[in-house]
C-alpha cells in the first residue's frame, strides 16, 4: 500500500514538471527564446563625435581627449555575487563598496538592467588595464573609452564655453525621447549648453554579440553616428587673454570685474571676461560635495558671469542715456549753461526742515552739454534728470522711456545663459516695491546710474554701441558661424537687428 501511494506520488510530481516544460516550450517559448537572445545579443549606442569650438582665426578652444571610464552592467552581474564582485572593485577603484552596491540596486530597482551603471571618470590608464585584465572575474564590469572635452584655456574662457557633464534624472525624463541615455553626457552652461543640440550630433548603434560575462564578441551591425556640428566664435582669444590679464591686474581688492568688447558694427562679441573665472576641466569628472561646495561659497562667485548674470548700478556710463534723453526732448542743447558749486540742495516736500544735499566731485564752476561730459559732472545731469529751481529736467517717466528704449531693463538676447535684465525703476515700480512715492532725489541718483537703477555690464555696452553706431539697436553675438565636420558653413553669421533707438543721429554724434 505504501509502495502504491510513493509510486503515485512520483507520477504526480512527474506529470507537473512536463507540464511545466510544456508550458515554456510551447506557451512561453517565444518569451523565453527572445530573452535567450537578447541575452546573447545587445543593441548598444554608439555616441556620435562631439563638435569642437574654434575661435574667430581658426584657433581650437575645446577639443575631444580620449578617457576611460568604469562601468557596471547589472545584466551580466550575477545577483548572488553582486556583493563580492562590489567589494573587489571598490578596492580598483578606491570607493566604498557599499556605494557601488547603492548604485546597481537603484539602477535594478528602474528595470534598467542593460544601461552601463558609470562608476568612475578620469581613470588612470593602470586601472583601466588592471580591470580588463581582470574582466573574468568581474563580470559585468566594463571599461568604456569615450571622450571628455579639453578645454585649452580653461579659466579664460569657462565663462564663454561652459562645461558638459551627466545627465541628471530630471534632464533624461524630459530628452529620453530625443535618443539621450542615462549614461549620456550634455551641455550643463555656457555655449555647451546653449549649442548642445548643434554639437551633440547624431549617435548610431551597433547589434553585438556578448559571451555569458557581457563581454562582445563580435559587430553583427552598425549604423555610424553623425558627428556633431563644431562653432567658430566672435571671439579673438588673443585678445580674451589680454582682457583678462589686464583686467586681473587692475582689479585691485575688488571681489568681481568683468570687460567685454563688442564690434559696435556687428554686435559680434570679441571678448567677454568675468573674474573671479573657474577652470571648467574641474567638470571633467563629477566633482565631490565639497570641491563643488568650495566653488560655490568662494569669494567673488567664480561660477556667476558678471558681465551678464549680475545687474549693478551702472554709474556715470549711464549718463548717456540721460544725455541723449534731454537733449532729444530739448530739455538742454549742446551749449545749455549749467553752474556746478559743487553740490545742490532740495528740501523734504513733507518737512521743509529736512534738507537733502546731492555732491558733485568737486566745485566744477560754469559747464555747458561737452564740459559736463568731459568732466562726468553730477550737477550738470541732476538737472538734466530732476531739475532745480526754475530749471526743468526729464522727470522720472521720459527718463526711464528713453533708458528702455536703449534696451536697458530687458535681455539683450546674447546667445549665453542666465542673463538677467537688470532694472529700470519708475514711480510705479517703487510704490509696488516699496509702498513709497518717488522723489526727485530718486531721479537725481537714476540720472547719474545710481538709486535703483541696475543693469549688467554687457547692456551698458550695448548703450555706448548703439551710441557708436549712431542709433542701431543690435543684439550681442559670440557664435559666427557653425560648420560641419567638413569645415563647410551650415549657419552662417547674420547681423541681428533689434531696432533703433529714439534718438536722432544728430543728437547722438553729440555724444560721439
Amino acid at each position: 500500500m505504501k509502495f502504491r501511494t510513493l509510486h503515485f506520488g512520483i507520477l504526480i510530481l512527474f506529470s507537473l514538471l512536463v507540464a511545466q516544460l510544456c508550458r515554456m516550450q510551447i506557451v512561453n517559448g517565444a518569451e523565453y527564446r527572445q530573452r535567450a537572445e537578447y541575452n546573447r545579443l545587445r543593441l548598444l549606442p554608439v555616441p556620435a563625435q562631439r563638435g569642437v569650438i574654434y575661435d574667430r582665426n581658426g584657433k581650437l578652444l575645446v577639443r575631444n581627449v580620449p578617457s576611460f571610464t568604469a562601468a557596471i552592467v547589472p545584466a551580466d552581474l550575477p545577483l548572488e555575487k553582486q556583493g563580492d564582485i562590489c567589494a573587489k572593485l571598490g578596492k580598483i577603484l578606491d570607493m566604498p563598496a557599499g556605494d557601488i552596491n547603492s548604485l546597481v540596486d537603484e539602477r535594478r530597482a528602474q528595470r534598467d538592467l542593460f544601461t552601463p551603471v558609470l562608476l568612475k571618470a578620469q581613470l588612470d590608464r593602470e586601472v583601466a588595464f588592471t580591470l580588463e585584465e581582470r574582466h573574468l572575474e568581474l563580470p559585468g564590469v566594463r571599461i568604456i573609452v569615450e571622450p571628455t572635452r579639453h578645454y585649452l584655456d580653461g579659466p579664460d574662457t569657462a565663462h564663454l564655453l561652459g562645461y558638459v557633464g551627466p545627465i541628471s534624472a530630471e534632464e533624461y525624463a524630459a530628452l529620453k525621447d530625443t535618443q539621450y541615455q542615462l549614461d549620456d553626457k550634455l551641455g550643463k552652461t555656457g555655449l555647451e549648453m546653449i549649442y548642445e543640440e548643434q554639437l551633440r550630433g547624431k549617435p548610431g548603434q551597433e547589434q553585438v554579440e556578448v559571451d555569458v560575462s557581457g563581454q562582445k564578441l563580435r559587430v553583427l551591425q552598425r549604423e555610424e553616428p553623425q558627428p556633431g556640428y563644431s562653432l567658430v566664435l566672435s571671439i579673438d582669444i588673443d585678445l580674451q587673454r589680454k582682457m583678462t590679464q589686464l583686467l586681473a591686474e587692475g582689479m585691485g581688492q575688488s571681489e568681481y570685474a568683468a570687460a567685454i568688447a563688442m564690434d559696435p558694427r556687428t554686435g559680434e562679441i570679441l571678448g567677454l571676461v568675468s573674474l573671479p573665472s573657474y577652470d571648467n576641466n574641474l567638470f571633467a569628472a563629477p566633482l565631490s560635495e565639497q570641491e563643488l561646495s568650495e566653488l560655490l561659497d568662494a569669494p567673488g562667485r567664480p561660477l556667476l558671469n558678471h558681465a551678464i548674470s549680475g545687474a549693478y548700478p551702472p554709474g556715470s556710463i549711464f549718463k548717456m542715456v540721460t544725455g541723449t534723453a534731454a537733449l532729444e526732448e530739448r530739455v538742454a542743447a549742446p551749449r545749455t549753461q549749467i553752474y556746478s558749486a559743487g553740490s545742490i540742495s532740495v528740501p523734504s516736500r513733507y518737512n521743509p526742515n529736512v534738507i537733502y544735499t546731492f555732491y558733485d566731485y568737486a566745485p566744477l564752476g560754469w559747464l555747458d552739454f561737452y564740459r559736463a561730459v568731459a568732466l562726468s559732472s553730477d550737477v550738470y545731469f541732476y538737472y538734466l534728470a530732476g531739475g532745480y529751481q526754475d530749471f526743468t529736467g526729464l522727470g522720472v517717466e521720459r527718463l526711464a522711456r528713453y533708458a528702455r528704449g536703449f534696451g536697458l531693463g530687458q535681455k539683450t538676447g546674447i546667445d549665453l545663459p542666465s542673463e538677467v535684465t537688470g532694472l529700470i525703476p519708475d514711480a510705479d515700480w517703487k510704490w509696488q516695491d516699496r509702498e513709497e512715492e518717488w522723489v526727485t532725489g530718486d531721479t537725481y541718483n537714476m540720472g547719474i546710474g545710481q538709486g535703483f537703477v541696475a543693469a549688467t555690464p554687457l547692456q551698458m555696452l550695448d548703450v555706448v554701441a548703439t551710441v557708436a553706431n549712431e542709433g542701431t539697436l543690435l543684439r550681442p553675438q559670440v557664435v559666427r558661424e557653425i560648420v560641419n565636420s567638413q569645415g563647410e558653413v551650415v549657419v552662417p553669421f547674420n547681423k541681428d537687428v533689434v531696432g533703433e533707438v529714439p534718438v536722432s543721429k544728430e543728437n547722438l554724434r553729440v555724444f560721439r
